[in-house]
């Protein structure tokens, strides 16, 4: 009736990809971080390889590559997007390891890009994780500096 008796569920997000974390505000387009999707961080990637940064269900790959959703046991919605305005690519420069409706384990490869390649092309590699979901409160505690990819926490969302 009040609240009391709720129970949260606290979930960890690793770091999808190795490299210096960034605050979602320092993100290069406003749809990130402005927050318009929704609230996350971003990296900085130092390497090519993106794996799952928890277990879940790989829901969707954007036939570009350049971004995928995942869906967590506990109903977090993540939307990973490599680099900005990548979809311009068309794939370019990406490879798929996974594929959609693949149940994940933190860590799995789930694709490969050539950081060299979208730079080149004119595009920043700097990779937005996003939780996604409106319809549950969040609190979400970020963390900075460097990561390593699957092994380093950079949120720890509570789920209320």
């Amino acid at each position: 009736m009040f609240g009391i008796f709720k129970k949260s569920t606290k979930q960890k997000l690793y770091a999808p990809v190795s490299g210096r974390i960034l605050d979602i505000s320092e993100v290069p387009d406003e749809v990130f971080s402005k927050k318009l999707v929704g609230d996350g961080i971003a990296i900085d990637p130092s390497d090519g390889v993106l794996v799952a940064p928890c277990d879940g269900k790989l829901i969707q790959i954007f036939s570009t590559n350049h971004a995928l959703g995942i869906q967590t046991p506990e109903g977090l919605e993540i939307l990973i997007h490599i680099g900005i305005d990548t979809v311009e690519l068309k794939g370019e420069g990406f490879k798929r390891i996974a594929e959609s409706d693949a149940e994940i384990k933190r860590g799995d490869p789930l694709m490969e890009f050539d950081i060299d390649l979208i730079k080149k092309r004119g595009k920043s590699v700097i990779t937005p994780v996003i939780i996604t979901n409106r319809d549950k409160k969040l609190n979400i505690r970020k963390s900075a500096g460097r990561a390593e990819a699957g092994k380093s926490v950079v949120m720890t969302i509570e789920i209320e």
